[in-house]
């Protein structure tokens, strides 16, 4: 079974930019659709983009289109989310899974935007 583990979220200020990764254990997930999703306090837990196993197709949330990136290197096994020009609502746990969700969610990673 895959094993996800988020990293690179932080404290930054609105307008600033973080990049997270997702490294992936186990089986490859070459064949896996990826997404990140991301759960803000109070609030359930939402898709934010995916990315099919072939990186060219790519899916985002209304709110983060045009702002974050999604990517993946099979190789590596790694996924990322270049986020940009972030603003307070950004303010959430980040997790990566498959998409459509089939794996336990892991710790995920804390991103939190200031004013």
């Amino acid at each position: 079974q895959v094993q996800l583990v988020e990293s690179g979220g932080g404290l930054v200020q609105a307008g600033g930019s973080l990049r997270l990764s997702c490294a992936a254990s186990g089986r490859p997930f070459i064949t896996l659709a990826l997404g990140w999703f991301r759960q803000a306090p109070g609030k359930g837990r939402e898709f934010v983009a995916a990315v099919g196993w072939v990186e060219s197709n790519t899916y985002y949330a209304d709110s983060v289109e045009g702002r974050f990136t999604i990517s993946r290197d099979n190789r590596k096994n790694t996924l990322w989310l270049q986020m940009d020009s972030l603003t307070l609502e950004d303010t959430a746990v980040y997790y990566c899974n498959t998409a459509p969700v089939t794996l336990p969610w892991g710790q995920g990673t804390q991103v939190t935007v200031s004013s």
